[in-house]
């Protein structure tokens, strides 16, 4: 009986307690565009609390009482409501919160793959809206990528303050991207940029540096992380067509087509909507182009869609899956037959290929009522690739990637996961070669009032059919004293600090390791392009290094136009940096006797710099003005450079200076909107590129090596734009590319489009 008494009493006692609980709920909207908001705060009495769900709805249990409420969310004013919640009260509480307008805010997720304010971040990090993106009639990500201050694309590889030259679809530094899962080909570990759906872009981010230790591999130089979008509270549906034709070049011997000037056209197509509790997007493209060169046809389709299911009776619960193909069928100019006849292809009619790219992305996100978030990502990627000469590759990738996120009290928020990815690679230029690489990571972000500190450490393994990881374990850079020898881990450290000076000034440092290892294509290639041999290096060690700056970022304000200045110094050093490099590879009985290219350890090097760049939006007057600018000085060098041996190796190694590189280059891009009316002016420039392979400068490309001496001093080209909102729904625009018709050859033996005459038309339903 004593203990039927005493179990009573404690069931009792316990509904005593429990009956002192009460809950608020609601939802939190934007009160501009009346779109709910995800991932909003809501802080209880300063130490705890909750944040607003996939539905930008919350719950929260606590006990009875007066409590003191705060919301809030990046770029937004804080709201503070004072409540007494009675024992088993539910209290509903629906805020709307208003936009700050004080500062420019721009939310990012790359840097800690958590939302974060840019001007918080450790990094330096660039972003790009599809407003740019549209306006300028853009067909491709490639292009609007190399608007970006910092950023260029040579020939489809990009490389980010000069971390990486140029070498024919083999290998990048720069690690794309897409919703922060790779999208790198399992075979040349390459981008291919029109197969990224330029149709359905919530925004572009660049990290600048190496960012191994929460990305892994390929991301020494740098991130781009394209993101998709999913449908909003309002259903819309978006039609872009825009079609232009290429103007003659300045120089008549250029002109190789006698009926009629090239063309292009393309449609884009997006439609986005919620289904009850289903998220649909789904997005079209199709794209004819005559080709600015003789062979460069170019015809491709992409359909893509984002499906997201959010539970409603398991609250945070979201499954979903994205998916997206694309075919390209066309001719590739890879080298010119001499500068009088730069627009022929070397060889006549080199390459036709047809290529299908595949992506389906499941994936399952939870967030538990602790507020840690749960996710599994995966990925299918599929290459096929055929063509007239022999080439045919098939690459798939098999990613998977399991995440763990919390967000503690007092401003800490953990990182974790793992990765597992294996490719398979079938082609007659490369064989059949299987990889395997794994990785786990965790990053640690802290703010402390107005110091943001970031510390994150990651372990790759890396199997290429019977080749596995064996790297020193060394004290930061110091290799002469190795903690472990021939580890098959290799572990990559970030930390970086953002401190809040004043009001809107931001001083910030980062340093942060690199590790690469090398793709298929660059260890086991063996074919020839347009009379080049390229050769296999099946003994191409792994490149690593490390990046750091330190920066200074300053808010402006005039009337109600915000933006920033940031300021940069950087400094980079690589070991065993691979790149493509002339010389004698093969045997007297290979043609060309065998000289040709191969991708080698070309020793140590280092890269120094600085850079500026100005961003910002909003009013001047009754002026609409956007601007997007950017200075970037660079000094790369071959700290172990000899030119006794490298001159061996390569016959353009006749100075330390990294090849294919720009020292200066400058960017920017401004636009204007007055009532209906919107114009924009955008530049690219760059200086002399000092360095190539030496073959270029050879009789083997007549005129070339004058060529290059006679436009020595650099290139700029602008392109306009101006636009005109016919009705609600829908808007013209005209675009010129290249405005003055500027001569630029991006890379040896190949120019850039010449001037781009094009009309756009948008509906917006």
């Amino acid at each position: 009986m004593k203990q039927i008494f005493t179990l009573l009493f404690c069931i009792q006692s316990a509904g005593i307690i429990f009956a002192q609980d009460s809950y608020i709920k609601g939802a939190i909207t934007d009160s501009k565009t009346k779109e709910t908001i995800i991932g909003a705060s809501i802080v209880v009495d300063v130490s705890t609390g909750t944040a607003t769900d996939i539905n930008g709805s919350y719950f929260f249990k606590m006990p009875a009482g007066k409590h003191k409420i705060e919301y809030k969310y990046i770029g937004y004013k804080p709201q503070i409501k004072n409540i007494d919640a009675k024992e088993n009260d539910t209290i509903s509480m629906n805020i709307v919160l208003d936009p700050d307008s004080k500062t420019l805010d721009v939310v990012v997720v790359s840097a800690g793959k958590f939302e974060q304010n840019l001007k918080e971040v450790t990094v330096s990090m660039e972003v790009l809206k599809p407003a740019l993106i549209e306006s300028k009639a853009l067909v491709s990500i490639e292009k609007a990528v190399d608007q970006i201050p910092g950023v260029n694309v040579i020939d489809g590889q990009a490389n980010i303050r000069g971390g990486a030259g140029f070498s024919y679809g083999a290998g990048s530094r720069v690690l794309l991207l897409v919703d922060e899962m790779p999208m790198l080909t399992a075979d040349a570990g390459d981008v291919k940029w029109t197969a990224l759906p330029i149709e359905n872009c919530e925004q572009i981010e660049v990290i600048k540096g190496a960012s191994s230790a929460l990305f892994g591999s390929s991301a020494m130089n740098g991130v781009i992380n394209f993101r998709t979008a999913y449908a909003k509270d309002e259903p819309e549906t978006k039609i872009n067509y825009s079609s232009g034709f290429y103007d003659k070049p300045k120089r008549k011997e250029l002109t190789w087509w006698t009926d009629g000037n090239p063309s292009y056209s393309n449609l884009i197509f997006n439609h986005a909507q919620k289904l009850g509790n289903l998220d649909l997007v789904l997005g079209a493209n199709l794209f004819t182009d005559d080709g600015f060169t003789k062979v460069s046809k170019e015809q491709r389709y992409r359909v893509n869609t984002n499906l997201r299911y959010r539970f409603k009776k398991i609250t945070g619960l979201q499954v979903g899956v994205n998916a997206n193909t694309a075919s390209t069928k066309g001719g590739l100019f890879i080298l010119w037959v001499n500068p009088d006849s730069a627009l022929y292809p070397k060889g006549g009619d080199v390459s036709h290929y047809i290529t299908y790219r595949t992506n389906i992305d499941p994936f399952i996100n939870y967030i538990s009522k602790a507020n840690g978030k749960h996710s599994l990502r995966t990925r299918y990627f599929r290459t096929v690739n055929t063509n007239n000469t022999n080439q045919q590759s098939k690459g798939e990738v098999y990613y998977s990637e399991y995440q763990y996120q919390k967000k503690f009290e007092r401003g800490l928020a953990m990182t974790a996961g793992a990765v597992y990815n294996y490719n398979e690679v079938h082609a007659k230029m490369y064989g059949n070669h299987y990889s395997t690489n794994a990785a786990v990571f965790a990053q640690f972000d802290k703010k402390i009032r107005k110091l943001s500190l970031s510390f994150g450490i990651r372990g790759e393994y890396f199997k290429t059919d019977t080749v596995e990881t064996r790297e020193n374990i060394n004290w930061l850079m110091d290799a002469s004293k190795p903690i472990a020898k021939q580890s098959k881990v290799k572990p990559v450290l970030r930390a970086g600090l953002n401190y809040r000076l004043f009001e809107a000034t931001y001083i910030r440092a980062s340093f942060g390791q690199g590790f690469r290892f090398p793709s298929v294509a660059e260890r086991f290639i063996r074919t020839s392009a347009s009379g080049l041999e390229v050769y296999p290096n099946d003994s191409l060690k792994p490149e690593s290094g490390w990046s750091s700056e330190i920066a200074f970022k300053q808010g402006v304000a005039v009337g109600d136009w915000k933006g920033y200045v940031d300021v940069a110094a950087f400094w980079t050093e690589y070991r065993n940096m691979m790149e493509f490099t002339f010389g004698a590879y093969g045997t007297y009985a290979d043609p060309m006797a065998g000289f040709g290219f191969q991708s080698q350890n070309i020793g140590n090097t280092r890269i120094r710099g600085l850079e500026v760049s100005i961003m910002g939006e909003g009013k001047i007057g009754p002026i609409n003005v956007t601007t997007l600018l950017g200075y970037t000085y660079i000094d790369p060098r071959q700290t172990d450079f000899n030119l006794a041996v490298d001159t061996m190796i390569n016959n353009s190694a006749k100075t330390d200076v990294l090849k294919y590189r720009y020292k200066h280059s400058g960017k920017f891009d401004i636009a204007f909107g007055y009532k209906k009316w919107n114009t924009g002016i955008s530049m690219r420039a760059n200086s002399y590129m000092e360095n190539v392979d030496g073959i270029f400068e050879t009789s083997n490309f007549p005129g070339m090596k004058k060529y290059r001496l006679a436009h020595n001093k650099g290139d700029a080209i602008y392109d306009y734009r101006i636009s005109y909102q016919m009705s609600k729904t829908a808007k013209m625009a005209f675009i010129i590319n290249n405005m003055f018709n500027t001569e630029v050859m991006s890379r040896p033996a190949i120019l850039l489009p010449q001037r781009v005459f094009a009309l756009q038309l948008t509906v917006v339903l």
